[in-house]
């Protein structure tokens, strides 16, 4: 079975499908055939790869925090990401490892790099100047 991954590139807007590879290739809105919530929930169900998960399988599994997904994104290590956007290490790795959670001015902070990540980085420098 082939997995096709569909999704709105954010610099154009535009339709694109992503190949395994990774090469993307442009979709007319006519490509994609919208599917009930009822044919979502069927072919998930008869997918013999990826079961739906019960209520206590998803309870028992491991929350991966959002800023280990945001910093392994921008392909930077621990320690280039705390000094690239200015967060004490050591605050980054209790993020990572669950010991504690962003405040709500952290979390904004986090969702301005995930947006943005060239304009936080650009700023911080020239504020350093």
């Amino acid at each position: 079975m082939t997995t096709i991954t569909a999704k709105t590139r954010k610099t154009d807007d535009k339709l694109i499908r992503t190949g395994l590879d990774g090469t993307e290739e442009e979709l007319s809105s006519r490509s994609i055939r919208p599917m009930s919530d009822s044919e979502v929930e069927a072919a998930a169900e008869s997918d013999p790869e990826n079961p739906p998960r019960a209520e206590a399988d998803l309870a028992s599994m491991r929350r991966v925090p959002r800023v280990k997904t945001l910093r392994r994104a921008l392909g930077l290590t621990q320690e280039e990401f705390a000094a690239r956007y200015h967060i004490p290490l050591g605050t980054l790795r209790d993020w990572e490892q669950g010991r504690s959670e962003p405040d709500q001015p952290a979390r904004a902070y986090l969702k301005v790099i995930a947006c943005d990540s060239q304009a936080v980085e650009k700023a911080l420098q020239s504020a350093a100047e």
